[in-house]
């Protein structure tokens, strides 16, 4: 198995179809949709400028222990970084971008040839919804996994636009080398040997979420991707247009309004690597707001642990401090308390394992 299993998941109506029809009308948003005490009350500051890391200099060795430093300040005190100069080619990513725009463009029925089954969060659709009751997101997605290759199942993998399965492969293979290098020198800013936190990472598990998120009138009313935390070690995010909507938590309690940089990664620690790091590094909370007449997309590259790995402190990183902060678990284990707690109303899933 190379991805612990997901699934379960209630349909629910494509928002893509429903902001066609609806954003014409004069209806208000369907009430499963509205939050707007979640979404206006809290106050949210303009203008996030993220830490920015060089990839070329952290490879560079009379640039990498001045760049080092900076990588490790933006994982402990952010948990939210814009990484450049990272080396994917400019095709590769022009190619990926052009193909998921199209991909979006056709119509719902030919979208619906991917989509996901019943009890699996693979193909076209959405996810998470886990009853009737429950408030939904302005959002439909495309969810694949993508390594190892033994994880694919191309049935989920679009065949129109007719480049997209080659396109998603060469970004696949370029962001795996990417987060690899930055797995690598975020070790050794713990203080451990690299392969220590890489075989944590046997076969590189990866997996890509692209969402789109349509446009709203009732922008204020509505989220696009509700309040949470990755549960994967590393998430690297592409935008795939220019429209954004981003948002952290940081430290003082307010949404944070992210400013990507063009050609950037933005790069966020998960759950996975919180614990791994002993708490070193933070898993900042994040959502995605809603823009009242233009579409969004991103695409997400979550990094995960192999299967039968155990999610907790290193060792090397326990020793000589004041101990262990979180509780070991099977990364298994871990994955169906995720999503088990996504379903227990905003319950924090780290909390469920600190000591």
């Amino acid at each position: 198995m190379a991805h612990p299993k997901t699934g379960g998941f209630l349909p629910v109506p494509n928002v893509q179809a429903l902001a066609q029809t609806w954003n014409s009308s004069g209806e208000l948003v369907p009430d499963r949709y509205v939050r707007t005490e979640e979404a206006v009350a809290e106050e949210v500051v303009a203008g996030c400028a993220l830490p920015v890391v060089d990839l070329g200099r952290l490879l560079d060795p009379r640039s990498s222990a001045e760049e080092l430093a900076n990588l490790g300040s933006a994982c402990q005190h952010w948990g939210y970084f814009q990484l450049v100069n990272h080396g994917v080619p400019e095709e590769v990513i022009r190619d990926v971008r052009r193909d998921i725009a199209e991909f979006f463009k056709l119509l719902l029925e030919a979208k619906k040839a991917c989509a996901q089954l019943p009890d699996d969060i693979q193909g076209y659709g959405q996810g998470f919804v886990f009853s009737e009751a429950q408030k939904l997101d302005w959002a439909d997605m495309i969810y694949l996994k993508l390594r190892p290759m033994e994880s694919r199942s191309m049935r989920f993998w679009p065949a129109q636009p007719p480049s997209f399965r080659n396109s998603v492969d060469w970004f696949s293979t370029e962001v795996a080398k990417v987060t690899s290098s930055l797995l690598r020198l975020m070790a050794v800013d713990m203080g451990v040997e690299p392969e220590r936190l890489l075989e944590k990472f046997g076969g590189q598990p990866q997996t890509m979420k692209v969402t789109y998120y349509p446009q709203c009138r009732q922008a204020g009313d509505v989220l696009s991707l509700s309040p949470h935390t990755d549960a994967c070690a590393v998430t690297l995010l592409l935008h795939v247009n220019d429209v954004q909507g981003l948002q952290i938590r940081r430290d003082d309690g307010k949404w944070h309004a992210v400013e990507p940089l063009e050609g950037a990664f933005i790069v966020n620690v998960g759950d996975t690597l919180e614990m791994l790091s002993n708490g070193k590094y933070k898993s900042v909370e994040h959502r995605v707001t809603v823009h009242p007449d233009k579409e969004r997309i991103s695409a997400a590259m979550f990094h995960q642990l192999f299967p039968n790995a155990t999610v907790g402190p290193l060792p090397e990183l326990v020793k000589g401090s004041s101990g262990a902060r979180y509780r070991s678990v099977d990364y298994t284990d871990f994955m169906k308390h995720f999503f088990s707690a996504k379903h227990d109303n905003g319950a924090s899933h780290l909390d469920h394992y600190r000591i």
